[in-house]
């Protein structure tokens, strides 16, 4: 294989906040930051790693991409991530859905997955 996946690159109006918040909720750690940019990785030298860049526009819809985390527990987390100012977020969840969907300070949305149970 001639690839790697490097990163994932999220649109950002501010991309050191948005990148630290992140970086914050996931327990990664920033590797670059300057006005324009923001990346973020597990550590600083293990691929893949969230870059935060920043854009013009504002957020209209929802992504057409988005992250899912598989925590080992669902309230758990979902509590921190909200206490962290995640909020929660609609995109048409009818209920009973085994996942919690959120967004970021941003509004990029993203789902806490049910835990495993093997």
């Amino acid at each position: 294989m001639t690839l790697k996946w490097e990163q994932v690159v999220v649109d950002a109006a501010d991309p050191a906040a948005l990148g630290r918040w992140w970086a914050d909720a996931l327990g990664w750690v920033v590797v670059h930051e300057s006005a324009e940019e923001c990346e973020i990785r597990p550590e600083p030298d293990r691929l893949p790693g969230l870059l935060f860049a920043v854009v013009e526009d504002g957020k209209l819809v929802k992504n057409r991409l988005h992250l899912d985390f598989r925590p080992d527990d669902q309230d758990a987390e979902v509590a921190r991530l909200l206490a962290r100012g995640a909020l929660p977020a609609d995109v048409g969840q009818t209920g009973g859905e085994p996942w919690v969907v959120l967004e970021d300070p941003e509004g990029n949305e993203f789902c806490v997955l049910a835990q495993h149970h093997d």
